[in-house]
């Protein structure tokens, strides 16, 4: 089996931790020094997430915030992987706090070296997600206080 193959394999299985809810099979995915960048304007989990506690705590944390909990599903669309890259589109469906529906299109670029996720940089369409969350008025009280 290739790189690619053996990096694509890596990401079905992180994947399948994600839709198990299980954030000790998540976090392990990712190297100690990874990174995750999402630029997405205003949105309080813009920016780049630097060290997996990082990413799990304060990035997953942050985007989690904003839906109804045990809502948020996966329906990865795509995969295409090339040497240490592994490119995947996926859809997010969920309830936001307030009950609204939530259905997004992203993009991840995942950079995996010796089986562990050391990058990604995720696209997706922030004006949508700043529309939807922008009448939470839970989440945006909770990050202006960072309580």
């Amino acid at each position: 089996m290739n790189q690619a193959s053996i990096n694509k394999k890596v990401l079905e299985r992180y994947v399948a931790a994600l839709g198990a809810q299980d954030p000790r099979a998540v976090r392990e995915f990712f190297a100690q020094d990874a990174t995750w960048t999402l630029q997405a304007g205003q949105l309080p989990m813009s920016g780049t997430w630097e060290g997996r506690d990082r990413i799990i705590d304060g990035f997953f944390a942050t985007a989690m915030a904003h839906y109804e909990p045990g809502s948020v599903r996966l329906e990865v669309t795509a995969m295409v992987a090339e040497g240490d890259q592994v490119v995947l589109q996926w859809t997010s469906r969920a309830r936001t706090r307030d009950g609204r529906p939530y259905e997004n299109g992203c993009i991840g670029v995942f950079t995996i070296r010796d089986g562990t996720i050391t990058a990604v940089r995720e696209y997706m369409d922030t004006l949508y997600a700043s529309d939807a969350f922008g009448g939470d008025t839970q989440i945006s009280e909770t990050i202006a206080t960072g309580v």
